[in-house]
């Protein structure tokens, strides 16, 4: 059960989204957990790299030089605009192009082919990733 703290950024996120004017559940679920995605992926990309670096340990990169934008650690720091265009016109990209290239069964393919983000308030964009980085 989550309790304290961490609830009550969960209880604020969602009051945002309800003013966002996002007011399914469902919707905001997906939509937080497209933005954790993006974070799980930055995080493994950033581990392969170190252990590249550190015992030559090769890997197949999630992001090409290219792309750079698209990592979560790069586009959280943007100002709330800059954010909504590279979330909305790579990011979402990027996922569906990634889940193409590396998923052999399909699912991941399917589950990503018609993402795309449904937060239309650069600001709800910002707070919901502010959040998301927050978390442990």
């Amino acid at each position: 059960m989550i309790t304290g703290d961490l609830k009550s950024k969960i209880d604020k996120l969602w009051e945002e989204f309800w003013v966002g004017g996002i007011t399914n559940p469902l919707t905001v679920i997906e939509q937080i957990t497209f933005l954790m995605y993006s974070r799980m992926l930055d995080m493994q990309e950033t581990k392969d790299e170190q252990r590249k670096m550190l015992a030559n340990v090769d890997f197949h990169p999630r992001f090409t030089p290219l792309q750079q934008a698209c990592r979560f650690s790069q586009y959280s720091n943007l100002s709330a605009d800059e954010m909504m265009e590279t979330v909305r016109d790579e990011v979402f990209r990027h996922f569906r192009i990634l889940s193409d290239e590396r998923n052999d069964d399909g699912l991941l393919a399917e589950f990503m082919k018609d993402a795309r983000l449904e937060i239309v308030k650069p600001s709800l964009l910002v707070k919901a990733v502010e959040m998301i980085k927050a978390l442990p």
